[in-house]
């Protein structure tokens, strides 16, 4: 059985430009490999730095941009030959969810708009009377109360209102994977536990296999089963979450873990002189793109690429301090996940 979702050795390059000062290409993704199993429904982060490749990867997926080299397949079909029909059950199938809530909306129309646009684009209901109630079945689902949020403009609402709408949204497709891009960066701590359990609860009640995009590790930790920590569009660590946010394994890894606030005031925070990611030497190193900041790098470092090793049976990391282990066989980081 193909796989549901598919990154197939997937690159994608932004031309580089420009009149008077000419800019490299820069790329974003590089050669990534990863799957979505459509008979185990299962929560993955994707997580890294600014720039790390993390919401390219989310866009490939959702259709939204054509990979530079490699594939993006739904039920083993490449997405760039896809029928029209094709197209709009993916589009059904593979729902977002994006960073900011208050863009997504009209400010000139009321909420029931932006509800109703994919029961008339998917003809997901006959008439006002069923539509009403699907709508209605999906904002109790996600914790909302009908009567006190339809009939309502987008800036009568919190953030915390108007991003559960939008997780409502992608409910009412019936999806059977919700991306969600950095879905509570912009809505209050105190709301955030709230739309965080509104998407463990579509995984485990309804099925829906959900790829959660952050920067936030201590998020990913809370809700994901596996992780995959992306450094400058590469696969630096994947595996249970688990394992990796509890005993990172690649010096990124652990980097990423040590920046994450403790609240103890007798423990004090060391800042490490690291070189600037856009220096010149990172830029040529054919090797592994992190060792221009590691402190652990050695000659073969600076000359290939590290393989995906296998430092337990439920995680890899991207690292020759682990070549004595084996090596993953496949290219796609899910056969990683247990």
């Amino acid at each position: 059985m193909p796989p549901l979702l598919e990154l197939r050795d997937a690159t994608r390059v932004y031309a580089g430009g420009g009149w008077l000062r000419k800019r490299e290409a820069v790329v974003a993704l590089d050669h990534v490999s990863f799957t979505i199993a459509d008979d185990r429904p299962s929560i993955t982060a994707i997580a890294g730095e600014s720039g790390s490749g993390k919401t390219t990867l989310g866009h490939l997926l959702l259709g939204h941009l054509s990979p530079s080299s490699g594939q993006v397949r739904y039920h083993g079909k490449d997405l760039a030959t896809m029928s029209a029909d094709e197209r709009m059950q993916f589009r059904r199938a593979v729902q977002p969810i994006f960073q900011d809530p208050f863009a997504a909306f009209n400010p000139f129309y009321r909420v029931d708009h932006v509800l109703r646009q994919p029961i008339r684009r998917f003809h997901l209901a006959a008439g006002d009377r069923p539509a009403r109630q699907l709508i209605e079945e999906a904002l109790e689902m996600v914790g909302l109360r009908p009567r006190e949020t339809l009939g309502r403009f987008p800036h009568q609402l919190s953030g915390g209102q108007r991003q559960r709408i939008m997780v409502a949204r992608a409910l009412l497709c019936r999806p059977k994977v919700i991306l969600a891009d950095e879905p509570v960066s912009m809505v209050d701590a105190s709301l955030r536990a709230t739309i965080l359990a509104s998407l463990q609860r579509l995984n485990h009640e309804l099925g829906i296999s959900v790829v959660y995009i952050t920067h936030d590790l201590t998020t990913a930790y809370q809700i994901s089963d596996n992780i995959i920590i992306l450094y400058r569009g590469a696969v630096a660590e994947a595996g249970s979450v688990e394992r990796v946010v509890q005993d990172p394994q690649h010096p990124y890894t652990q980097l990423l873990i040590s920046s994450i606030p403790v609240p103890d005031r007798k423990r004090r925070w060391v800042g490490e002189d690291l070189p600037e990611i856009d220096a010149p030497v990172v830029r040529e190193s054919p090797g592994c793109k992190f060792a221009p900041r590691c402190k652990f790098a050695m000659d073969i470092c600076w000359q290939q690429p590290p393989p995906l090793y296998h430092t337990s049976p439920d995680r890899v990391a991207a690292c020759f301090l682990y070549k004595d282990s084996a090596v993953l066989e496949s290219t796609d980081v899910a056969r990683a996940f247990v």
